[in-house]
């Protein structure tokens, strides 16, 4: 095995003269644009030349520290572990992809995180009990997670995944059932110079480390919050280290501190991203990827007529089941809020909002009942400086605004501080009384020294608010009460 040159950790190195844009790497192919010349007017024939698609090295990605790789295929934006989401990802600029890895009853190896099939695909088979005839006919559905116009997706081998990107790009393995070591390395030995771009993955504790060592591949081994305490042991067994991101800063900076490199996972927001760059993290399981590449805006206007969320838009749960997400409809372009929960929807593919002056458009409905309780209310929080969550009448860890309505039709501009449930009143506005099912509009301008907030589906109600507190570019879609009384928006802007 060609030997890795010595990692420069992370906390050595400067980022400076690095945009926030291009930060981490993803090594996405560049085109040579041919110039707007005389002579190329006069050559029709002249064609723009491309350049080769790059050839990702584990070298090469330790080198471009701090990194990311595709977690399940980026699973906040393609169904998990399919050809889908490993193509995307590494259409997106992946320079890495990460494979959980099970045997069927007839010896296929097969990419699948889970040990059975219930929570991806709605019907439970064990995969050790059953061939892989039978699990072809299922299809990984995410549509709960990832909206109705997902497509399901089948199963892939290994072997086709390992055909498709084994050659090009860094690959990150795991043996799930922890049975398979020989049958998996037999397979990675199959493909010239695997060694440099195929990783074993596996918890700090499993027990195939000694045969990959003597095989001579690169290994991961992860250490979740509980295992912490056994790196003292078990860390010198491995090339590359893991550490969960519910660690403390302390944890992870006292693994960073063994010097060797530290991957992380899993990440969905930025704000955590920024988090373990600091600390020192070369790596990081990226779940959003697309997002998580870049701090620019990707739109100015929803996507919901997509039927598909947009990267970077998250409920305020992502661990808690697929069940927190709000619904999306392509045929109407909107997203209902359903889930009985005081909740939130980050609008990140929208965020951060990057202008001094500009403005929040969006429009709001009860679609069937009110909230039987009339102060209870739903509306828009903004000016939060990360994406992390914000619920209003929940504790946040971030400050911002929001503009809260309610039944009757009153118009509330509130400011709140980080760690306080409630918020402080900066103005009202009584307007109409609203009708269940039926649209409102609403607009947001935001100046340097004020909040301006009005409700356009009527007289021309509006509010003024002199504050210049928060200027975060980061806003959410609120439900405020855990009643029964779905809310649902549409038409969401930035102008």
């Amino acid at each position: 095995m060609k030997r890795l040159p010595p990692f420069e950790p992370m906390a050595s190195r400067t980022l400076s003269g690095l945009s926030r844009r291009n930060l981490f790497a993803l090594g996405a192919a560049g085109v040579v644009l041919a110039g707007c010349s005389v002579e190329a007017e006069a050559d029709q024939d002249t064609q723009p030349a491309e350049a080769p698609a790059p050839v990702h090295t584990i070298e090469s990605m330790l080198a471009s520290a701090p990194f990311l790789v595709a977690h399940r295929g980026s699973w906040d934006n393609w169904p998990e572990h399919t050809m889908t989401a490993y193509r995307e990802s590494v259409n997106a600029g992946a320079v890495a992809l990460e494979i959980s890895v099970s045997a069927t009853k007839d010896g296929q190896l097969i990419c699948h995180h889970d040990l059975n099939t219930e929570r991806t695909t709605g019907t439970k088979l064990v995969i050790e009990d059953s061939t892989y005839a039978q699990l072809s006919e299922l299809r990984v559905d995410a549509r709960a997670w990832l909206g109705p116009q997902a497509e399901p997706e089948k199963i892939p081998l290994l072997k086709e995944v390992l055909d498709a990107f084994a050659g090009t790009h860094v690959l990150f393995i795991e043996d799930k059932q922890g049975t398979n070591a020989r049958a998996l390395l037999d397979l990675m030995d199959s493909y010239p110079e695997s060694r440099s771009r195929l990783i074993w993955k596996q918890s700090a504790e499993a027990a195939q480390i000694a045969a990959v060592t003597k095989r001579g591949y690169v290994s991961w081994g992860y250490f979740t919050t509980e295992q912490l305490e056994l790196i003292p042991d078990l860390a010198g067994q491995f090339t590359l280290l893991g550490v969960h991101h519910s660690a403390s800063d302390e944890e992870v900076a006292a693994v960073v501190a063994t010097g060797k490199p530290v991957i992380c996972w899993e990440v969905h927001t930025r704000v955590l991203r920024d988090r373990l760059v600091k600390l020192g993290v070369a790596g990081q399981m990226a779940a959003n990827l697309p997002y998580l590449a870049s701090d620019v805006p990707a739109a100015t206007a929803d996507s919901f007529a997509d039927g598909v969320r947009a990267a970077g838009d998250l409920p305020y749960l992502v661990g808690a089941g697929w069940d927190v997400q709000p619904q999306l409809s392509a045929s109407t372009g909107t997203l209902l809020m359903a889930a009985q929960a005081n909740s939130s929807y980050r609008m990140g593919s929208m965020s951060p909002v990057q202008r001094e002056v500009y403005s929040i458009h969006f429009e709001m409905r009860w679609p069937t009942d009110l909230p039987a309780d009339t102060t209870l209310h739903a509306g828009i929080a903004f000016g939060q400086e990360d994406d992390r969550p914000y619920r209003v009448l929940i504790p946040s860890e971030v400050g911002g605004y929001h503009l809260v309505i309610r039944p009757t039709g009153e118009m509330s501009l509130l400011l709140r501080s980080p760690g306080e449930p409630g918020g402080l009143r900066l103005s009202s506005q009584k307007t109409d009384p609203v009708k269940a099912g039926s649209w409102m509009s609403f607009k947001i301008d935001i100046a340097p020294d004020s909040v301006r907030y009005s409700r356009l589906d009527g007289a021309g109600w509006a509010g003024i608010a002199s504050d210049r507190k928060y200027r975060g570019g980061y806003f959410s879609l609120c439900r405020n009460y855990p009643e029964d009384a779905p809310v649902e928006f549409r038409g969401i802007k930035v102008i």
